[in-house]
C-alpha cells in the first residue's frame, strides 16, 4: 500500500510545499483526430495548465527531500536541451491538493500521481489527455513492464505512464548468517519457501522478520502479502477481477489467499515475536533483528524500499549485507513470474501545450531517471533502462526481478475504493491476526464496499 510510504515522508517533511524552480536551461487505441505525435493544435481533450508554448511547463509531485532534489536533477540535462524551464512543486497532500485545485480550475500542467485511483478520478471528469494523443503507445507499451498501462485504463483508453516503479514481494535475509547456514538463495516455489522455513527452525532461529505498525495506518502490511499470494495463487485474471470486484473480497479463492498467508503470519514460531510483536513494531523495525550478533529471524517480505529502513552501516555495505529473492509462485497456480508494484504515474492537464507534451514525452520515456538511478532510491519501469546507472548490484538484481517478470499488477488497495483499499482491508488483516478467520474478515470487506 503507497500511503504509508507516504506517511514516513510527512512525518519527515510535515507542512513542507517545495516550489523548485528549475531555471537551467502506429498507435494502440489511437484517435483518430489526431497524429499521437504531439502538437494536438487545439484539438485536446484536456486543457488545463499554464499558458501554452511560453516555453515553461509546471508539475505537481508528492517527491520531496532527496527524492525531490533527485527528481529534478533528472530534468537538468533536458532543460538546457530543449530550452524549457520546468517548475516542480513538492506537495506532501498531493491527493488533497490536486482535487482542490482541479477544483478551482488551477491545475498544472502534468501531475505526478502516487496512486491511480486519483489519476482515475480526474480522467473520469475529463481533466487528462489520453497518452495515445501524444505519445507513440505501442513503442511505451514495449518499452515498460507489462502491466503498468493497465492501471491507469478507462473505458479502453490509458491516461498516464509510470516515472517510478516500486517493486514488491521480495523476500530479504542477512547474507552472512544466511549463506553461513547454507540455506537455498533460490526457491522455485512455495514449497521450497517453506522448507526453508523449517530448516532455519530446525537451527533454532525463528524464520520470519514481520511487523506491521503504522500508527492508523496498521495493517497495510499484511495486504501487500495477500496481494502476492491471490496473484500467485490465481493469476491475474481472478487478480484483476478482485480489485475491480467482478468477484466479491469474500469469493473462496480469496479466503484461500488468506488462508495459505495464515500458515506463516498466525502459527506458532514462525514469525519473531509472534501477533503481538507483529502488532506491536513499526514496520520500518521488521528486519532490526536479523542484525547485529546471532539473528533473531531472517526473512523478511518487504518491497524494495525496505532497504531505506535498514542499518545505516548495512546500507553502506549493501551487496556485501543482505541478499534477496523474489517471492516465488504458488503450486499449481499461476504458471508465469508475476510480481506487486506500485509506482508514481505522470498525467497530462494541459493537451494543447507543445511544451508539456515534450516534457511527458521525455518523463515516460526509458532515458528519463538516470542521475536518479545513480544516487539511489529510484527503479526503472523500463525493461530498456540501461541498469549501468544503478549503483550497486542489490539495485540492480530487483531492476531485473522486474524486467524479467511476466505480468506486473498494481498494488490492489491502491486500487480499490478507498473505504477498502486504505480503510476496511488494513483493519480487516488487524482483526485477521488478532483471530478472527479469514471469511469472517473478507466478508465484512466485502460488506464495506460502496454500492454505487
Amino acid at each position: 500500500m503507497r500511503v504509508p510510504i507516504r506517511t514516513l515522508r510527512r512525518s519527515a517533511l510535515a507542512g513542507v510545499s517545495v516550489l523548485l524552480l528549475l531555471a537551467t536551461s502506429g498507435c494502440f487505441l489511437q484517435d483518430p483526430e489526431t497524429s499521437g505525435q504531439g502538437g494536438l493544435g487545439g484539438q485536446a481533450f484536456a486543457d488545463g495548465g499554464s499558458s501554452d508554448g511560453d516555453k515553461k511547463v509546471t508539475i505537481l509531485g508528492q517527491f520531496g527531500g532527496d527524492e525531490g532534489k533527485n527528481f529534478v536533477a533528472s530534468l537538468t540535462a533536458f532543460e538546457k536541451s530543449s530550452g524549457i524551464d520546468i517548475q516542480y512543486t513538492s506537495d506532501t497532500d498531493f491527493a488533497t491538493t490536486i482535487k482542490t485545485r482541479v477544483s478551482a480550475g488551477d491545475t498544472p500542467d502534468i501531475g505526478l500521481f502516487p496512486q491511480p485511483g486519483g489519476l482515475l478520478e480526474m480522467a473520469k471528469r475529463g481533466e487528462i489527455q489520453p497518452i495515445d494523443t501524444y505519445l507513440d503507445y505501442d513503442a511505451v507499451a514495449r518499452s515498460l513492464i507489462p502491466g503498468f498501462l493497465e492501471a491507469v485504463r478507462l473505458n479502453g483508453r490509458v491516461y498516464g505512464a509510470p516515472v517510478k516503479m516500486a517493486v514488491k514481494g521480495l523476500v530479504w535475509y542477512p547474507k552472512k548468517a544466511y549463506d553461513a547456514a547454507g540455506y537455498s538463495t533460490e526457491p522455485k516455489t512455495l514449497d521450497d519457501l517453506t522448507a526453508i522455513s523449517d530448516k532455519i527452525k530446525d537451527g533454532g532461529i525463528t524464520p520470519w522478520c514481520m511487523a506491521w505498525g503504522s500508527d492508523q495506518a496498521t495493517g497495510w502490511v499484511g495486504t501487500d502479502w495477500i496481494e502476492g499470494y491471490v496473484l500467485r495463487m490465481w493469476g491475474p485474471d481472478v487478480y484483476d477481477d478482485w480489485v475491480s470486484h467482478r468477484i466479491p473480497f469474500n469469493d473462496k479463492r480469496i479466503i484461500a489467499a488468506f488462508d495459505a498467508f495464515g500458515k506463516i503470519a498466525k502459527a506458532p514460531g514462525e514469525v519473531y515475536g509472534g501477533v503481538k510483536g507483529i502488532l506491536n513494531t513499526p514496520f520500518a523495525n521488521a528486519m532490526t533483528p536479523a542484525f547485529g550478533g546471532k539473528p533473531k529471524c531472517l526473512l523478511h517480505h518487504q518491497a524494495d524500499f525496505a532497504i531505506t529502513f535498514y542499518p545505516k552501516p548495512v546500507q553502506a555495505d549493501l551487496d556485501n549485507q543482505v541478499g534477496l529473492f523474489v517471492f516465488p509462485p504458488s503450486p499449481g497456480g499461476y504458471a508465469g513470474n508475476p510480481i506487486v508494484g506500485g509506482g508514481d504515474t505522470a498525467a497530462l492537464f494541459n493537451g494543447n501545450d507543445p511544451d508539456a507534451i515534450e516534457v511527458m514525452k521525455f518523463l515516460t520515456s526509458k532515458d528519463f531517471g538516470k542521475e536518479w538511478a545513480q544516487k539511489g532510491g529510484w527503479i526503472s519501469p523500463h525493461r530498456d533502462f540501461d541498469a549501468t546507472n544503478y549503483p550497486n548490484e542489490t539495485t540492480r538484481r530487483i531492476a531485473a526481478i522486474a524486467a524479467n517478470a511476466d505480468v506486473l499488477r498494481f498494488d490492489a488497495s491502491d486500487l480499490m475504493p478507498k473505504e477498502v483499499g486504505s480503510g476496511t482491508f488494513w483493519t480487516g488483516m488487524v482483526e485477521w491476526l488478532q483471530g478472527k478467520s479469514s471469511r469472517a474478515v473478507t466478508t465484512e470487506i466485502e460488506n464495506s464496499w460502496p454500492k454505487s
